[in-house]
């Protein structure tokens, strides 16, 4: 594994079902369903992140561990090596979710 692998894998991962409308609690959403969107893909996600400067990996063969139909991912890197978040509007995991 190199070193850019090694440090994506300690980037904080979305699943798009964490902020699917469509789906239930039990089912994996993590917000509230008024401030979810309707079936969002990985691609949908990873321009979220490129529009508000977070750095990003999609891992498109990944699935959902409760629904293995679920494929793709997003990791982001939320906060910095120090501590410190990557774009400070966002201060929390729960918030950049939403």
């Amino acid at each position: 594994m190199d070193a850019q692998t090694a440090r994506i894998k300690k980037w904080a991962i979305l699943y798009p079902v964490y902020i699917n409308s469509k789906k239930t609690i039990a089912e994996g959403r993590r917000i509230s369903a008024s401030k979810a969107c309707e079936n969002p893909t990985c691609i949908e996600i990873a321009d979220c992140c490129q529009y508000l400067k977070i750095p990003h990996a999609i891992e498109i063969d990944k699935a959902y561990p409760r629904d293995f139909m679920q494929r793709g991912r997003v990791r982001v890197m939320l906060k910095r090596e120090d501590g410190t978040f990557v774009n400070p509007a966002i201060s929390s995991s729960k918030y950049s979710l939403i």
